[in-house]
């Protein structure tokens, strides 16, 4: 019998390794389980928002333009795009919600040269990509 409370706010894993897969972050995805796959949208999304920073500090504007371009589609096509929202409840409706704002933040900080903006990205998803870590072992015992 299905529950809504209890429904997982992510998608199935096939659709969240071929939103990893489009978002072009380099790894194996074959054998990654859904788990995984979220933990390294994440880990992409940190590196791009440090490469970002790094070519806005050396004023490299087309290497920050690239950056920040695939932190927004990891965000976009990934993260996003891996949400349950019409099983997934609250929680799945937040993320998204989040996840709005973080492309939105992240076209603004491109386009006003902001790295002040880059770190507000990077410290919302901080906290979410070490929850996600956290867990990853009673995710592994579970399996």
């Amino acid at each position: 019998m299905y529950s809504p409370q209890f429904a997982s706010p992510f998608a199935r894993g096939g659709a969240m390794s071929n939103a990893y897969r489009q978002v072009g972050v380099e790894t194996s995805v074959e054998d990654a389980s859904p788990h995984k796959l979220i933990s390294l949208l994440f880990d992409g999304y940190m590196e791009s928002i440090s490469q970002a920073r790094g070519a806005m500090r050396a004023g490299q504007i087309e290497q920050k333009g690239k950056a920040i371009s695939r932190a927004a589609r990891i965000v976009e096509e990934g993260l996003k795009a891996s949400l349950n929202v019409a099983e997934g409840g609250a929680l799945a409706r937040d993320l998204h919600a989040l996840y709005d704002y973080l492309a939105r933040r992240l076209t603004l900080a491109n386009i006003r040269n902001d790295e002040a903006m880059l770190d507000e990205c990077a410290s919302l998803v901080e906290p979410l990509r070490q929850a996600w870590r956290e867990i990853g072992g009673q995710v592994a015992k579970a399996n």
